[in-house]
């Protein structure tokens, strides 16, 4: 049995990913802070819904999907009911897997996940990182229930916080990105329409490129960037604006506010 605790929009995506993989609703139960949420679920996927008490002392794998702030809240609530040999698995960022075993029966395994938006579309980017407890075992479980929604990787817990900053927010870098770039096409007369087709399909042609050919993307810019061309002319105006620093910048200053959330 699968227990999802705090069943947002991070936390249903991974159900129903979990669901499409092949698993039963009959596998999975799920909590819901607020009832017509739960209703909800209920409907959408056949699943039964709980309170958190009892999602916790019925599920062999408890995987907590709450926001970082109500982690502690949750813990608290949960702590005393959970059985010792479960399975937790947090996708909360910047909650150490410390923090959660301090409030756990001792020697209860945890393992944590940071994921990002594409597990809606089975695209995810989801780095694991295992807690003192957690041993191969853990690990492959984990690997097991995220592969369907996406690539898994596993990190050191040190490299969650970069990883937050890196893929976890970079979907949003990545449309910031596409917002300009339409932008500019109809800075250049395209219908916004057109602009954002082109820009689309640019990303993904690219995307996959980079994906399958295993060539390094400075290779695969330059085969784009002819001598005295159109795209070198390009790329020297995003040099002389200073964009990869500013890049570089965002992120390290992603990764900072992280680690201040988590803190605070």
């Amino acid at each position: 049995m699968i227990a999802i605790l705090g069943a947002g929009k991070m936390g249903e995506a991974l159900l129903s990913g979990v669901l499409r993989a092949g698993r039963r609703p009959s596998e999975l139960i799920a909590t819901a802070r607020r009832e017509e949420r739960g209703v909800l679920l209920r409907e959408r996927y056949g699943i039964e819904i709980v309170p958190n008490a009892e999602a916790a002392a019925k599920a062999e794998t408890l995987i907590l999907a709450v926001k970082p702030q109500d982690m502690g809240a949750l813990l608290d609530e949960v702590g005393p009911h959970v059985p010792a040999g479960r399975l937790v698995i947090s996708m909360a960022a910047g909650i150490t897997t410390g923090f959660i075993e301090t409030r756990l029966p001792e020697g209860v395994p945890v393992v944590r996940v940071m994921s990002n938006t594409p597990v809606h579309v089975d695209e995810a980017m989801s780095v694991i990182s295992p807690g003192s407890h957690a041993a191969e075992e853990h690990l492959k479980l984990a690997e097991e229930l995220l592969s369907p929604v996406g690539k898994v990787l596993r990190i050191p817990e040190s490299l969650q916080d970069g990883a937050t900053a890196l893929s976890g927010s970079g979907p949003a870098y990545f449309y910031y990105l596409v917002e300009a770039m339409v932008d500019a096409g109809i800075l250049l007369g395209m219908p916004r329409a057109a602009a954002l087709e082109m820009v689309i399909q640019s990303a993904v042609g690219a995307a996959v490129m980079l994906r399958d050919s295993g060539e390094h993307p400075v290779l695969l810019r330059e085969a784009v960037t002819s001598p005295g061309g159109t795209t070198i002319s390009a790329i020297a105006e995003l040099e002389r604006h200073g964009v990869r620093a500013a890049v570089l910048e965002a992120i390290e200053a992603a990764r900072n506010r992280g680690r201040e959330l988590a803190s605070g």
